[in-house]
């Protein structure tokens, strides 16, 4: 049984401007083998996630992992927003804010 594997792909081709015909040429896959693994349609093999890792210079677990991401915001900043707040804690309002509730 196969697990499915996340990825993080098309954010990343987004990010760099690539698309999908030019990283499956570099890699040497189909432009739509490059979609099915972007939709969780198809695990890559290790040697094709390697390839794909080594093509954006990043380590393989940035792209791939066994697990859901969290979101990058998350990550980046390590907030989660709620709706409500904004991302913003009691301390970042002004002082007139406390008293008006």
């Amino acid at each position: 049984m196969s697990e499915q594997v996340h990825n993080r792909l098309a954010v990343i081709r987004a990010e760099r401007s690539v698309s999908r015909k030019q990283l499956a040429e570099a890699v040497g896959a189909h432009y739509q083998t490059i979609g099915h693994i972007e939709r969780g349609q198809y695990n890559p093999s290790l040697d094709l996630a390697l390839r794909i890792a080594e093509y954006f210079e990043l380590p393989v677990e940035v792209l791939f992992a066994l697990r859901p991401f969290r979101p990058l915001s998350h990550e980046l900043y390590g907030v989660e927003r709620t709706h409500g707040n904004h991302g913003r804690d009691d301390h970042e309002h002004g002082s007139a804010d406390r008293g008006a509730r």
